[in-house]
């Protein structure tokens, strides 16, 4: 009888922690998470799509632009272009991954997440009486659909301008390759790799192609899924013909001399864990997101086979993208190192959020003066290049890296093609930065 009593207590709560953690999410936070806008854009008391915010007007419109772009505005460095919101929805493939899974996940007591396999960790509404709402969003943007399964970028020119000229100083031309090796939704297999025994979570691959002094210097990065485990960085330097692994504090340094950082790459390129993250509330902002074809192109690249053009530039030193902005609504991100070392007191991460990705960022120095702007410009796939059609991902289409103090701006023209046929797990090793570099 006792042994009986025993199987019944131990099946029983089996059934229960099994209900208990297979759970699903409801449907209309699933519809509110992908599908914000069903019943209408946001809109503000004053603003209009269409309107020119400028300094004349500026105080007007204060409360829709964020930290960065508030400034500039106000200095008379830039003139916001607007334009009626667009619905951006992702990828089906992305969202029925969220449905099926999200109900699983959960945070661990480490800030790691448990149970995920794939979409949207965290599909509810960040909600400001939750202690880890800030600690849920940076996990739907850290493992977001910003590039789909697998990207790449070329061509793709860094351009380091002079802010009080204008003038160009140097030019780098990049291939770059994104890939995720789990947590897949679209490109088999999904949801990931077998043949993985380290369990990388995402490679990024970049080869330097001009100028003649860069030319074969290569990066690759591969970040795991255990948050804990730090990523594994090297570099190839064409000039030196030799892989060297970089070390954990210099992805904090300016990268071949631009405004960026490693750790900047797509607004936050590092472990969630080495920063405490906090939600600092949900704000109507102007973020640009646009139709590519329909933007004023630049006449660059000359040479593209496709007779793809890169968003121009234009505002003080040519630093800003000519394209226009959309009043969208936005989750607020603060990130704050834990290093004491650390060059950065805080991130301020504006995430889009029908899409999780990072559309504004603003970062301040360690003394907490603002030093940086980040903004990255999102293209709706649809109206892209043709490769992208259909394949749902709010689209890397332009960024710079605005230094305020040091009046210089770091601006990024690029072209991204989501595809599964140029990125395959060898790419993403040693050998091939090798193998490159001959």
């Amino acid at each position: 009888m006792n042994s009986l009593v025993t199987r019944m207590l131990f099946t029983a709560l089996l059934a229960a922690s099994g209900s208990a953690w297979s759970q699903t999410v409801p449907e209309d936070v699933i519809q509110q998470s992908f599908y914000p806008y069903q019943s209408g854009f946001p809109s503000h008391a004053v603003y209009k799509p269409g309107v020119k915010v400028n300094q004349g007007n500026v105080e007007q419109f204060k409360d829709i632009l964020d930290e960065g772009l508030l400034f500039f505005v106000k200095e008379g460095w830039v003139e916001v272009e607007t334009a009626p919101a667009t619905d951006f929805p992702l990828s089906t493939d992305y969202i029925e991954a969220t449905r099926k899974n999200a109900g699983n996940v959960k945070l661990g007591a480490d800030g790691t997440l448990d149970g995920f396999v794939a979409g949207r960790a965290f599909p509810q509404e960040p909600d400001a009486g939750d202690p880890n709402a800030g600690q849920k969003l940076v996990w739907n943007y850290q493992y977001g659909f910003n590039s789909g399964d697998s990207e790449t970028i070329y061509p793709f020119w860094w351009t380091f301008r002079d802010v009080k000229t204008g003038k160009v100083e140097r030019q780098l031309r990049f291939e770059w390759h994104f890939l995720n090796f789990i947590h897949r939704v679209t490109f088999k297999p999904t949801p990931q790799y077998e043949e993985n025994p380290s369990r990388i979570y995402r490679g990024i691959y970049s080869i330097v192609k001009e100028p003649f002094d860069l030319a074969n210097t290569q990066l690759l990065i591969n970040r795991y899924e255990d948050d804990t485990r730090r990523d594994d960085a090297w570099l190839y330097l064409g000039f030196q013909r030799r892989v060297r692994r970089l070390a954990t504090g210099q992805i904090t340094d300016a990268f071949l001399g631009t405004d960026l950082m490693i750790e900047d790459f797509e607004g936050y390129n590092g472990r969630v864990t080495d920063y405490e993250w906090s939600y600092g509330g949900t704000r109507n902002l102007l973020l640009p997101f646009y139709y590519h074809s329909e933007m004023p192109l630049s006449s660059e690249p000359a040479d593209d086979p496709d007779g793809y053009r890169f968003v121009d530039v234009h505002g003080r030193g040519n630093c800003f993208p000519k394209v226009t902005y959309q009043l969208r609504k936005t989750y607020t991100l603060i990130g704050k190192p834990k290093d004491p070392n650390h060059p950065l007191s805080k991130r301020i991460i504006n995430l889009d959020s029908q899409t999780s990705t990072m559309a504004t960022m603003t970062v301040f120095d360690r003394k907490g003066d603002m030093w940086k702007w980040f903004p990255i410009g999102k293209a709706h796939s649809d109206f892209h290049h043709a490769r992208n059609k259909g394949k749902g991902v709010a689209l890397d289409d332009f960024a710079v890296l605005v230094d305020i103090q040091a009046q210089h701006c770091t601006t990024l023209q690029f072209k991204s093609i989501i595809n599964d046929e140029e990125n395959q797990p060898p790419l993403y090793s040693v050998q091939n930065l090798r193998k490159e570099g001959r």
